[in-house]
């Protein structure tokens, strides 16, 4: 008797495989419209703050003053709502450069679960069904391009990790602004809809399409998922928000370079960022150094001996730097700038002061300092820190404090102090 032959048939052929452009190739059951629309929501108060706390760090460099003090030259336009950065509070830049840094890393888990939520539209096609769907996926690129590019140099920028093919305020100034211009768009077109889903739920009869057409059997909740981004958050926030405080909660903040280590004793003993040992020798702040100041009534040399003999002033102000790490208030010691001022010709309304480092390269070796910073009576020339000369770390023979001014703007190792038109 002839063997039988089975026929093959095309229900017996082997599945093809499965690319991300088909929804099955997505199986996890946690992904649903209202897991996303919960991130969405807290991502949208988040970033929000980032970018207005992001607009009043560059603000605060006071960039349109002068060319020395503006990293982006050519932003033209966008340098619409710059202001005179003011001196009060005093712990002002210590308190939005504080939120703008540890609001950024403790966003980034609740980033990645959104960008995994959606991931299945990232590969969806066609890739544009109508206009509104067009505009909604260029939306998504930058938003998605723009957030993932900002989060990298600013998380690199706060490691002191300057691995950027060019200077990290321009990269980070012009990022920003992409990333607007498809977080706008993204929420203009989806505020709506995660309102809807928070509020309402899933309309009877209309699909998630979020969620997987063929999910794998719950190993967890979305609920449990939640729980698992805001115990992430909560960790980053513990292990990072510490370098803005003195004390045991710097010890903890183990995950950023001002955190974790304690700089000593001694009135001396609070955070840096430059140290003296690479910028500057003995021989440059030596008995020979002189600091000059320039005005209208000439140009003068002062000793550090003479710059002690003239009239004293205290103020306690923070340190406070854009990787977003700050010091308390320390106990400054030294000559007002606006006594200074008017040694060189301004007795009355003291103009701004074009200040320069006895350090020879880096960023910020010189800057420019508004006319209200100059008039305050806390902004002093310092010599002195929490009863003690400066120690070279700290800026020695001398060093500008200026209230609520980011930290580069606080010159160290002063030099030169021109006053007038900048």
């Amino acid at each position: 008797m002839p063997e039988r032959r089975r026929i093959r048939t095309l229900t017996d052929s082997p599945r093809a495989p499965r690319t991300p452009a088909d929804p099955g190739f997505w199986r996890s059951p946690v992904r649903g419209a209202r897991f996303t629309a919960v991130l969405g929501v807290v991502l949208l108060a988040g970033l929000t703050l980032l970018f207005v706390t992001g607009l009043l760090s560059y603000a605060a460099y006071n960039p349109d003053l002068n060319r020395v003090n503006d990293k982006t030259p050519g932003k033209g336009w966008l340098g619409f709502y710059l202001f005179s950065w003011p001196t009060g509070p005093h712990w002002l830049y210590r308190l939005t450069q504080g939120l703008h840094v540890t609001v950024g890393i403790v966003l980034v888990p609740v980033l990645l679960a959104k960008l995994w939520s959606v991931i299945p539209r990232l590969f969806a096609l066609p890739p544009a069904r109508s206009v509104g769907h067009a505009l909604e996926r260029i939306s998504l690129l930058l938003l998605v391009g723009g957030a993932l590019f900002e989060f990298l140099t600013g998380l690199l920028n706060i490691q002191l990790d300057y691995l950027f093919p060019g200077s990290f305020y321009t990269l980070h100034f012009y990022g920003a602004w992409v990333f607007l211009a498809g977080f706008v768009t993204h929420t203009v077109l989806k505020l709506p809809q995660a309102v809807r889903v928070l509020r309402n739920g899933i309309p009877r009869g209309e699909p998630d399409t979020l969620a997987a057409p063929d999910p794998l059997p719950a190993t967890l909740s979305r609920r449990g998922a939640l729980a698992m981004v805001g115990a992430g958050s909560l960790l980053l926030l513990i292990t990072s928000a510490g370098r803005s405080f003195d004390g045991p909660l710097r010890r903890i903040a183990l995950l950023t370079p001002r955190g974790g280590t304690d700089p000593g004793p001694g009135p001396n003993a609070f955070q840096i960022n430059k140290t003296a040992a690479v910028r500057i020798t003995p021989a440059d702040t030596g008995a020979r150094w002189r600091l000059t100041v320039r005005g209208p009534a000439g140009e003068f040399q002062l000793s550090r001996a003479e710059l002690l003999a003239m009239e004293q002033h205290s103020a306690a102000l923070p340190i406070a730097c854009v990787e977003g790490w700050s010091t308390s208030d320390q106990l400054w010691r030294g000559v007002r700038l606006s006594d200074l001022a008017a040694l060189a010709g301004y007795p009355d309304r003291p103009p701004g002061v074009f200040v320069e480092s006895l350090q020879r390269s880096g960023s910020f070796r010189k800057a420019a300092l508004r006319d209200n910073q100059v008039r305050d009576g806390r902004s002093l020339l310092a010599l002195e820190v929490n009863g003690a000369p400066l120690s070279p770390d700290h800026g020695y023979p001398a060093r500008i404090i200026v209230p609520a001014a980011p930290g580069v703007l606080n010159t160290k190792w002063v030099e030169t102090l021109t006053f007038g038109e900048l």
